[in-house]
């Protein structure tokens, strides 16, 4: 890697969301603070600025059409097609290619890994996840903690063939094992869930986070809220379903009705685990079926379809997940808007000025 040069500091005077108030903000290296730092260079003078978006549910390691990328530089160009969009922290839910050179390297944003999925045999995408038999589910998961960034991704239900319809992948005592196996390893779980019999159990198993969630039903919601379990609902996902139906429709026809229920009525799930005090994270699911650089519109979604406020969907998208995630608030990654865009979401789809690390990245 080329040697860069030392950072200069920085020096914004803009709204720092969620204040509402005009103030002088520094870069200091990947710091940012509110003292003044002499000699910083004067980059931004209006605006409103928040520490970077995060898209928490994103596959950096999976290209278009559902396969493995083959290169760290295809996981670098997607990881910047999302940081330009704005969104400067990633956690990559899930890659069947593993990269963890790329952490931390200057102009990516910061990847938070969850290693290789974890499904059952012939039970999901080809090539995508890491498959076993019910009783490697546990061990394998609790590998997958160790070669990780604090995370793991368990893939709780898929389509069964033989059924016809959606079904958990593993009995309910594999899913809880596997969980609990991860977490004793220190790790968080998000599990993939779409259906309504493998998301009950993966709650009362105490998952860290679930993956779409169409199943949800409301009297899990408490129970989620209680526990601290977060919904990244991926709705630009879920509203592929209809295409993933049509396919379906002569061989399952049980399977596509199912996914056009679920995908009617995801949009009440989603504003009722908000309601509810569950945590919504924004997630796009981009790679495979869904394009990077889209968090703008994971954004609208969850404001226009699920109903919640735009000033609750700008604090999800940023600070609230950063934290999540256990980023430091004061790291050197600012995101500058012309428009403040907890009142006009299009501002999301327009950085005027993006700082990662400490740099200014040049688009």
């Amino acid at each position: 890697m080329t040697a860069l040069e030392p950072l200069a500091p920085l020096h914004l005077r803009v709204v720092w969301l969620p204040y509402d108030t005009v103030c002088d903000l520094y870069v200091d290296g990947d710091r940012i603070t509110f003292d003044p730092v002499p000699g910083a260079r004067t980059v931004a003078t209006s605006g409103y600025a928040l520490p970077g978006l995060v898209d928490a549910h994103c596959h950096i390691g999976i290209r278009r059409g559902a396969a493995p990328i083959e290169s760290l530089d295809e996981a670098r160009a997607l990881a910047r097609t999302d940081r330009d969009a704005g969104v400067l922290a990633i956690r990559d839910a899930g890659s069947p290619y593993p990269y963890p050179e790329l952490v931390g390297e200057d102009g990516l944003p910061r990847l938070i890994r969850a290693g290789h999925h974890i499904a059952a045999s012939k039970r999901y995408l080809r090539g995508i996840g890491l498959e076993c038999e019910p009783h490697e589910a546990a061990a394998a998961l609790a590998r997958q903690a160790k070669l990780g960034d604090g995370w793991v991704k368990l893939v709780g239900d898929w389509i069964d063939r033989g059924r016809g319809d959606l079904a958990p992948s593993f009995e309910p005592e594999v899913l809880t094992a596997a969980i609990h196996a991860a977490q004793a390893e220190g790790a968080r779980v998000a599990v993939h869930t779409f259906s309504e019999e493998a998301v009950e159990c993966v709650v009362a198993a105490g998952a860290d986070s679930v993956e779409h969630g169409t199943g949800l039903s409301a009297d899990l919601l408490d129970t989620m809220a209680a526990k601290g379990i977060s919904l990244v609902p991926t709705m630009i996902n879920i509203e592929t379903f209809d295409d993933i139906a049509a396919g379906a429709d002569v061989k399952f026809p049980r399977y596509a009705d199912h996914m056009r229920r679920l995908k009617r009525g995801f949009p009440e799930v989603v504003r009722a685990a908000w309601e509810a005090g569950v945590q919504v994270r924004l997630g796009t699911d981009a790679g495979g079926g869904i394009d990077h650089g889209l968090a703008a519109e994971e954004m609208r979604l969850l404001h226009e379809s699920a109903g919640i406020p735009l000033a609750e969907v700008v604090a999800a998208a940023s600070w609230k997940a950063r934290e999540w995630l256990g980023l430091a608030p004061d790291l050197g990654d600012v995101v500058v808007y012309d428009r403040d865009p907890r009142t006009d979401l299009t501002a999301a789809r327009e950085p005027s000025l993006i700082v990662l690390r400490g740099r200014i990245v040049e688009r």
